[in-house]
């Protein structure tokens, strides 16, 4: 009984040591997107990836009042501290893409755009802070992007093949889908 007695205190000290490292004080729970944010702020600038190809881009909805077709380029997805990075493509009615380089805290409900593409293939950088994500029912790229495909219920994606298989089925599991109760749950069917 004397050598359980150390044995089961060092368990229990164990125990309460890892577990310490998981929770999360009040503030820390209120002010995650800033925590996130400040941490994105502070890594090296974000160099844009390769220029996004026809064949990598995957058409998501974003409003029947736009002219405007949306795409992301599948190669570019990356996800990393609940921040999600992705080329954006809008393609005006006449043909005419507009590219860039984004990335949306998801933790936050804001966006940032790190680059802007030209019809040579060529990247310049944006230099720009992050934006709150307006509510809108016109101009919702990236509220379709945030809410339906790459954080559902404020939750970031686990990877790029889960952001990929929300664009090509038309929305995350997770998401509310457009014009639904808003009442989503249960496990991802991918």
């Amino acid at each position: 009984m004397r050598r359980l007695l150390p044995a089961c205190l060092l368990a229990l000290l164990a125990a309460c040591a890892s577990r310490s490292q998981f929770d999360k004080s009040d503030w820390e729970t209120q002010n995650e997107g800033r925590l996130v944010k400040e941490a994105a702020d502070a890594a090296p600038a974000q160099e844009p990836p390769p220029y996004p190809s026809r064949e990598n881009l995957v058409e998501f909805f974003v409003s029947a009042a736009s002219d405007f077709r949306f795409f992301i380029d599948r190669s570019s997805i990356g996800v990393k501290d609940k921040i999600v990075r992705y080329v954006l493509v809008a393609r005006s009615p006449s043909g005419v893409d507009n590219v860039s380089f984004e990335a949306i805290n998801c933790a936050a409900g804001e966006y940032q755009v790190f680059a802007r593409g030209h019809s040579d293939g060529t990247w310049s950088s944006r230099a720009g802070g992050w934006q709150k994500i307006p509510p809108r029912s016109v101009q919702r790229w990236h509220n379709a992007l945030y809410s339906e495909f790459f954080c559902p219920n404020g939750v970031a994606i686990a990877d790029a093949t889960d952001g990929i298989r929300a664009l090509e089925r038309g929305a995350h599991p997770w998401s509310a889908s457009p014009g639904s109760n808003g009442v989503v749950g249960g496990s991802p069917p991918f």
